[in-house]
C-alpha cells in the first residue's frame, strides 16, 4: 500500500516502509481472502508472470508468487526503495525464489521492457497523484487480454473506523477533506468513476464489485500505534501541529476507536472495492 506516481514523494513512503512492514499482516491479514479475490479477477494461474504494482511490505506478493509457482514469476513494484527491501525479505523468509523487483513509478514501467501475463495493486491505486496514468501505463506492459485487477478502499460511511479517525485528525490540523479525485483513502470510493477510469485507459470486460472485510486489532493501543507508524495519511495530515496538538488530536482519535472496542479488541467492517478489466487485443 504506497502510492507510486512521478509527482509522489518518494522520501514519505520510504519513511513509512518500517512502519508499514511492522503493522502490514495484522492489517492486510483480514485482506487475504480479498486478495485471493483480486488474485482471482486478475485471472492469476500457475506459470504466469505478473506485476503487482504498489507492493508495499509485499504480503500480496507472497500470495501472488504461490499461486504461479516455481515456473511463474512475481514483479514487484513500488516507489520507495525502502518498500522493496522488506517486499524481498519477505519472499525470502516464505521461502520463495519466484520474486523480483523493480524500483520506480508505475509510469516508468513502458520504460522497463517489462511484459506481464496479469497484474494487482492492492490498495494502493487511491494514492496515486493520477490513477489514470497508472492505469494505462499498466495496460501498455500486459499481454493482450491480460487482466489488471486493483483494490481499493471503499466509501467513507462503509469504513467507520478510518472515516472517523481521518474527520478528527482533519479537523485538529484544520484542514478540509481532500477534494474527490484527489490522493487519498477515499479517493476512487465510487464504482462508476472507478470503473470510468478503467475504461478510458483502455480496458474492456471491466467489473466493479464489493468485497466486505472485517478488520480486528488486538487492542486500542496497537490501532493507535499502527495509525501511527503505518498510515503515512495520518502523519501527512497531522504533521505541521505542534506536539502539544497532535497529542490532543491523538487522544482524540483515541476515543473514537474506543467506541471500536470490545473486551479490549478493537474490531470493525470495511468495504473494499475490486475493479478490473483485460487490455483489448490491437
Amino acid at each position: 500500500m504506497a502510492g507510486n506516481g512521478k509527482h509522489e514523494n518518494e522520501g514519505i513512503w520510504d519513511s513509512a516502509a518500517p512502519g508499514w512492514a511492522k503493522w502490514e499482516a495484522a492489517l492486510m491479514g483480514a485482506a487475504a481472502e480479498a486478495t485471493e479475490q483480486m488474485l482471482d479477477a486478475a485471472n492469476v494461474e500457475m506459470g504466469m508472470k505478473v506485476l503487482d504494482l504498489a507492493c508495499g511490505a509485499g504480503s500480496q506478493t507472497i500470495q501472488a508468487a504461490k499461486r504461479v509457482g516455481p515456473t511463474g514469476r512475481v514483479v514487484a513494484n513500488d516507489i520507495a526503495s525502502k518498500m522493496l527491501t522488506f517486499a524481498t525479505s519477505n519472499a525470502a523468509d516464505a521461502g520463495l525464489t519466484n520474486v523480483e523487483t523493480l524500483h520506480g513509478p508505475a509510469e516508468d514501467l513502458s520504460e522497463s521492457g517489462l511484459c506481464v501475463d496479469a497484474a494487482t495493486c492492492r490498495l494502493g491505486l487511491m494514492l496515486f497523484q493520477s490513477p489514470q496514468d497508472a492505469l494505462s501505463a499498466v495496460r501498455n506492459v500486459l499481454v493482450e487480454n491480460g487482466r489488471f485487477a486493483v483494490l481499493v478502499v471503499g466509501s467513507p460511511q462503509d469504513n467507520p473506523l478510518f472515516s472517523r479517525t481521518m474527520i478528527i485528525a482533519l479537523k485538529h490540523a484544520g484542514k478540509t477533506p481532500p477534494p474527490p479525485g484527489s490522493p487519498g483513502l477515499f479517493a476512487l470510493s465510487d464504482p462508476a468513476r472507478l470503473e470510468s477510469l478503467f475504461q478510458a485507459a483502455g480496458y474492456i470486460d471491466t467489473r466493479v464489485e464489493e468485497v466486505a472485510v472485517r478488520l480486528s486489532i488486538a487492542s486500542v493501543d496497537d490501532a493507535i500505534t499502527m495509525m501511527q507508524e503505518a498510515f503515512g495519511a495520518y502523519r501527512a495530515v497531522l504533521g505541521d501541529l505542534d506536539d502539544k496538538a497532535r497529542d490532543l488530536a491523538w487522544a482524540e482519535i483515541r476515543d473514537c476507536i474506543e467506541q471500536f472496542s470490545d473486551q479490549g479488541n478493537v474490531s470493525s467492517n470495511m468495504t473494499f472495492l475490486l475493479a478490473s478489466g483485460s487490455n483489448a487485443p490491437t
